[in-house]
């Protein structure tokens, strides 16, 4: 227990109230527009979303370009069990996560024995592949889209987010994280020291696909209807950069990258035409000019509050 409660821990937890107090009491009080309430929405979904990538991209080392897919899927089984079913919110948004996680445990058995491009391909071919199904089934709306009643608060999108980056964190600093940063690293040696790299690959790639089934959950619950094209694979790349954007291996990387990308996008909505291009623009200077990204495979500190070096 003790491990828990440091200065570092403290601070974090004072950070998100405060922040989670401020919003909702801005919201409570109607003085925070509503378009600022849709984009911090967004940013908690982009928040999971990049980290459980890179849980699979940064931290394992494979290269998957597929989570929207596992976002798709979770959206539209919570939606089935919420809309169809009647089911209560949290069983919906449960039911998605989890059958997200079987379809990446699914998926993940026989291709994450490819690796590099190939392995690229593949998960970019079965996100592609979900999106058609969903596009081809009429009992959820098909391409006309699914209408989903708005039963997610910032309450709800909020703390969603904070457990499952606090779940993630875990799972990384965890011996089973360190067993896939070996894989990271060099397989081939892990191999050699007795990890069972295909196990902690598909391991890793089932609780990503869990927690993108989650913000998919979240997702539909929130914005009124979700179409087959919502998740194409621009909505893959989109995470992608976030997470090459804030650094490959850094938990704190991928929320910046998040929060980042989903401002820009916020910033630039009156030029949707332009949007892809100028986003396009900052990620090459990016990566001219920092190509680990924002903080590499570093992760927050708090020792520039102790006056030392961090």
């Amino acid at each position: 227990m003790s491990r828990w409660i440091n200065s570092k821990n403290i601070f974090i937890l004072i950070a998100l109230l405060a922040i989670y107090g401020l919003v909702q009491g801005m919201t409570l009080t109607d003085t925070l527009p509503p378009f600022y309430r849709l984009n911090l929405i967004l940013i908690c979904i982009y928040i999971i979303l990049a980290t459980s990538l890179n849980l699979i991209n940064g931290i394992t080392g494979q290269f998957s370009i597929g989570h929207a897919g596992f976002m798709a899927i979770g959206a539209y089984i919570s939606a089935i069990i919420t809309v169809k079913l009647h089911g209560p919110l949290l069983l919906g948004l449960i039911a998605g996560a989890i059958v997200s996680a079987i379809a990446g445990f699914l998926i993940g058995l026989p291709t994450l024995r490819l690796k590099g491009d190939y392995l690229a391909i593949a998960t970019l071919g079965l996100g592609e592949i979900v999106r058609i199904i969903f596009l081809n089934i009429e009992y959820v709306g098909g391409a006309s889209g699914f209408s989903v009643p708005k039963t997610i608060t910032w309450t709800w999108a909020f703390w969603l987010m904070v457990i499952s980056v606090l779940v993630i964190r875990n799972f990384i600093n965890s011996t089973h994280g360190r067993a896939c940063i070996s894989i990271r690293e060099n397989e081939i040696a892990a191999e050699a020291m007795g990890i069972n790299t295909t196990k902690y690959k598909v391991l890793a790639f089932t609780i990503g696909a869990f927690f993108a089934g989650l913000a998919g959950g979240i997702y539909a619950n929130y914005m009124y209807i979700i179409q087959p094209m919502t998740f194409s694979f621009l909505k893959s790349f989109d995470i992608l950069v976030m997470v090459v954007l804030g650094g490959l291996g850094s938990l704190t990387g991928s929320i910046l990258g998040a929060i980042f990308m989903t401002t820009i996008g916020a910033v630039l909505a009156s030029l949707s035409e332009w949007r892809l291009v100028i986003t396009a623009l900052l990620l090459v200077v990016m990566m001219l000019f920092r190509p680990t990204g924002l903080m590499g495979t570093k992760e927050f500190s708090l020792n520039f509050l102790k006056g030392k070096k961090g």
